[in-house]
């Protein structure tokens, strides 16, 4: 998978409510971490009980994540007035977080713990933790916050009133009924089934799209009869109205549609008389 670093960052890693849930999740994943993993040489920091030891230790994981706090802030209030981030800018942003957050830990252990192993020997040791206290829970809500995104972005368009004179938009769901796409009428071609799969082809700019849904050919059938979507093959269903001219071949017929690149479409003997009384009352 190429991944474009100089697209703009999607908005949602610098929204409020998520710049939030990043600083509150990324404490309490270092705080689970600093309990499991005991990072840092914690056990060696305090000659205390162990439950004092992981309060003390705890405190200070807190006070290296006040880095993380102060950092997303910022980021926030940048984009907030109008700076541009990229996602390569997003990845040199993270790396300072993780430098300084290491730094951090690094001085800790040398002023207040009074360690005296090497310098580099402490920071690179540092930022291997703390580079794991920070890239998994990032990469967690990454994920998370883009699959939210785009389910709270179909929503939004489910919701969104029809023009007048307009078909209504087009709602593909799974077999769960989880909504998976949503497009305008006059972009669906075809749906292509084959056993517990649908491949979905639309119209894009000058070049066709494929979607692969997990659900059957009949249930899709079933769900879009309101529309000019029929059936004209046992594999095929197709939106009548993208049908430019109906061909007879040897083998049969053929419809070929208003499609850039332009595509055909085989309809079977059995489909053949439903094909041609719907396209002769297409208006």
């Amino acid at each position: 998978m190429n991944i474009d670093f100089g697209k703009k960052l999607p908005g949602y890693l610098t929204e409020k409510r998520n710049i939030v849930t990043t600083i509150l999740f990324t404490a309490g994943f270092a705080l689970l971490f600093l309990n499991l993993y005991t990072p840092f040489g914690v056990g060696t920091w305090f000659e205390v009980s162990k439950p004092t030891l992981l309060l003390y230790a705890s405190g200070v994981i807190l006070a290296g994540v006040l880095v993380v706090a102060v950092s997303r802030i910022i980021m926030y209030h940048f984009v907030k007035r109008g700076g541009k981030l990229r996602i390569w800018h997003y990845l040199v942003w993270v790396a300072a977080e993780i430098l300084a957050m290491a730094l951090f830990f690094t001085l800790f252990e040398i002023v207040i713990l009074d360690d005296r192993r090497p310098f580099t020997e402490l920071l690179t040791r540092s930022v291997q933790n703390t580079s794991l206290t920070l890239l998994l829970p990032y990469t967690f809500l990454w994920l998370w916050f883009s699959w939210r995104d785009n389910r709270e972005r179909l929503s939004g368009i489910m919701e969104q009133p029809e023009a007048a004179g307009q078909r209504p938009m087009i709602h593909l769901r799974d077999e769960k009924g989880v909504l998976r796409m949503s497009l305008k009428h006059s972009d669906l071609l075809t749906l292509q089934g084959s056993d517990n799969y649908v491949t979905v082809c639309y119209q894009g700019q000058e070049r066709l799209h494929r979607f692969m849904l997990r659900n059957t050919l009949r249930t899709l059938e079933e769900e879009l009869k309101e529309g000019a979507i029929i059936r004209c093959h046992r594999s095929w269903l197709v939106n009548i109205e993208k049908v430019k001219l109906i061909r007879r071949e040897k083998e049969g017929l053929l419809l070929e549609l208003d499609s850039t690149p332009p595509s055909e479409v085989p309809v079977s003997r059995t489909y053949m008389h439903q094909v041609l009384a719907a396209f002769g009352h297409v208006e």
